[in-house]
This record gives structure tokens, C-alpha cells and sequence, in this order.
């Protein structure tokens, strides 16, 4: 990001919470020659976000788009209000990369899209077109990325066979900056993810993306995953209503993976300790994901608990023959998958390097929530040696 400070010198047209106006730059904008630099720049305010600027204000900006010579609509963006001795970071490095995240806030960022013409990558993907049955795990929370890792190493180690190169996808439903969460964090120092790939507006990972679709393949022709977790950064969206939240994306995820040629697999957002009835057993928002907004067939792992699970707290047999229920509801479109679950799977939980919790509950307070997800991983671990998936291998760090 490119930060200058300038001082407002005439006020422009004003509309519906926006205001132009012309700013003179204390710093001007890169350039080799500092004689025909531009000082002079028009400026865009949100103003019910940073208020309404009046000649004399001087203000901070973010001139990113502008330093690069994009559009972005040629304005500087207020971010809000400068102080007299406001420091600023260094100038980035220019290039490569004129993709922007985030895109027309006041924080947009910039970043190389592993899909765009200046990427190593784009020979790669320009005509990419297959996922070759590569397994992508659907969920709809993010805290059920760390459970669908730790079910899919541990489905290798119970093989016998090398824990699978995972990549996750990350959408923008939630937390746009990649950086805002631990879990992946800590998942990628501990080796138990690969690579990172953000997409849509979300931004950070170790490879940016312009879509679900490109993100996808990147994670399949660049990253050479032999599964991929696909679901939203942290901070789900939900308004209580029967549509408005945002793992309703989860639906559109399945079908861009089986549109590819992947294997979607759909996890169930289950819950045995949630108060609202809404996301009791199986959470409505699964059932409306995966039921109304995919359109193409998944498989749906469902947990088959041995007794000594079902006893654990918040479990129960009711409880499982819910779950089990509510998923054949899905089942006239979708592949249901009994997948087995017994307390080494527990104990491959409790071994994620990444803390477990959702809705402010950890595994001993809502186990099924946490083995729900990780049964997916372990049919995603077994779909990899199935012989339609063959991953290619170009590691990110040769970008």
C-alpha cells in the first residue's frame, strides 16, 4: 500500500455518501523525475465512514491505484484525518502485481494474483480448466478447518500412507486479511497446511487469486494439493434469517469444484451444545447451502460415533440419529457417506497444533461440531488415492 498526506484545497461534487475533492500532496506521487511528479490529486471520501472534508483538512490517503497508474476511478482515497507530524511507511517496492483486494475501500490493497499477466503463473492457468477429482472440502464455519486437517492426517497415519498436501482456499465471507487468523497461522508453521489461497476480496495468503474457480485450480496446478479445505476467513455472518448468512457461498463452492472436475465434499456444520434450535444436530445453514444453492452432487460425510463418543457430553444417541435425519434430507441429490468415528479420531483432535473453537466452544464442549468436520477430512484423505485424482507438483516457493 502507498500512503501519502495531503491538505484539501477545493471541494467537488458530493453524492449519497461520497464526496470529491482536490488535494495538494505533502509528498508527490512516485515518479523518477520529482520535477514532473504530481502533487496536485483528486480525492474520494466516504463520508459516512471518514465524514465530510472541507478545504484546509488535511488528510490521510491511501494512492496505491494511483501510484500504479490504474483507474480505481483516479482518485486518492481518504482513509481519514492526518496529523501535522504523521508518519508514513516506505514506499513498496513497485511491481509486479496490479491486483486489488479489498477493492475501492480506503484500505484496498494491492497484491500479484497468481491468475494475472505479470504471475509466473498465468501460462499455468491461462487455459486450466481440470481438477482431475482433486477432493475439495466444503465448510461453511472457519473453525472447521483445523477439524478437517487433523481428519485427514489422521486418516493417513491410519493408512500407513504420507499425511496429503492440503491447501485451503479462503473466500471472502468473513475476515478479508488471511493474517487476521491464528488457525492458518499456525496450521502453516506446523506444516499441516501447504499453501494458503485467497480469493475473491480476501487477500494474504500465499497465493492471491481473483476467484473461487482460479483459486481452485491454482491450489491444484500451482500448489500441486491433494486436497483442498475450502470455506470463509474467520467471522461468519449470520442475521437469523433463513438466507442471510454468509455460508449460503458454501452451495456456490460446491458447484464451482464440481464445475472443475473436483470431488466436492460437503462438511455438516453440526452442533449438540449450540442454544438455537436453528443449529441444533445439523445448523440450517448447511441444510440451505447444500439443499436449495448447490446444484451439482456432493459427497456428504456424516458421523457414525461409536458408543464411547456418543456418551461424551452434549452427544447422546438423539442427538446422532438427528444428525443422521436431518442429512437424508439431502440425499436426493446429494451422496450420503457413513464415515466412522471413535475416539482415535478424538485424540486427533486434541493433537491439532490449532486451537479448537467454535461459537466460544472447544471439543469437550461440543465434540460433534469438531468430529462432524473431521470425518470429512477423512473421506477427503481417502478420495485421494482414488485413481481419477492425479495432482501436479509446482510448489509456490519457484513463484
Amino acid at each position: 500500500m502507498t500512503w501519502r498526506t495531503g491538505t484539501v484545497t477545493a471541494r467537488g461534487a458530493a453524492w449519497t455518501g461520497a464526496r470529491e475533492v482536490t488535494l495538494r500532496l505533502d509528498t508527490p506521487l512516485p515518479s523518477r523525475d520529482l520535477t514532473t511528479a504530481p502533487w496536485e490529486v483528486r480525492g474520494l471520501a466516504y463520508t459516512t465512514l471518514v465524514g465530510d472534508p472541507d478545504v484546509g483538512d488535511r488528510l490521510l490517503l491511501n494512492v496505491s491505484a494511483l501510484a500504479r497508474g490504474l483507474g480505481t476511478g483516479g482518485y486518492a482515497l481518504v482513509v481519514g484525518p492526518a496529523g501535522d507530524a504523521t508518519a508514513l511507511p516506505a514506499d513498496p517496492h513497485a511491481g509486479p502485481g496490479h491486483l486489488v483486494k479489498a477493492r475501492y475501500t480506503p484500505l484496498q490493497a494491492m497484491v500479484l494474483g497468481v491468475d494475472e499477466q505479470e504471475s509466473a503463473h498465468h501460462d499455468t492457468l491461462r487455459d486450466a480448466d481440470d481438477l482431475a477429482g482433486l477432493p475439495v472440502v466444503v465448510a461453511d464455519l472457519h473453525s472447521a478447518l483445523p477439524a478437517v486437517v487433523a481428519g485427514a492426517r489422521h486418516a493417513a497415519d491410519v493408512a500407513g500412507r504420507p499425511h496429503p498436501r492440503i491447501a485451503y482456499v479462503m473466500t471472502d465471507g468473513g475476515a478479508l486479511p488471511a493474517a487476521f487468523s491464528r488457525t492458518v497461522a499456525t496450521l502453516r508453521d506446523t506444516g499441516w497446511l501447504h499453501t494458503t489461497v485467497t480469493v475473491g476480496q480476501a487477500f494474504g495468503g500465499d497465493l492471491e487469486a481473483v476467484t473461487v474457480h482460479t483459486g481452485l485450480l491454482a491450489a491444484r496446478h500451482v500448489s500441486g494439493a491433494d486436497l483442498v479445505v475450502l470455506t470463509q476467513g474467520p467471522g461468519n455472518l449470520g442475521t437469523g434469517t433463513r438466507w442471510g448468512f454468509s455460508g449460503v457461498a458454501a452451495g456456490e463452492a460446491v458447484n464451482a469444484a464440481a464445475t472443475l472436475g473436483g470431488r466436492p465434499v460437503a462438511s455438516l456444520r453440526v452442533s449438540g451444545a449450540d442454544p438455537r434450535d436453528r443449529h441444533r444436530g445439523v445448523s440450517h445453514h448447511s441444510l440451505t447451502a447444500y439443499g436449495r444453492v448447490a446444484l451439482a452432487a456432493a459427497d456428504v460425510p456424516v458421523p457414525a460415533p461409536t458408543a464411547d463418543l456418543e456418551a461424551l457430553p452434549t452427544w447422546g444417541a438423539d442427538l446422532t440419529r438427528q444428525v443422521h435425519d436431518q442429512a437424508a434430507t439431502l440425499a436426493p441429490r446429494h451422496q450420503l457417506v457413513d464415515v466412522p468415528a471413535d475416539t482415535a479420531l478424538l485424540d486427533a483432535l486434541r493433537r491439532s497444533p490449532a486451537r479448537l473453537s467454535t461459537m466460544g466452544r472447544s471439543l469437550d464442549g461440543d465434540p460433534a461440531s469438531f468430529v462432524a468436520a473431521a470425518v470429512a477430512g477423512v473421506h477427503a484423505a481417502h478420495l485421494t488415492h482414488q485413481p481419477t485424482h492425479q495432482p501436479t507438483h509446482e510448489d509456490p516457493a519457484s513463484r
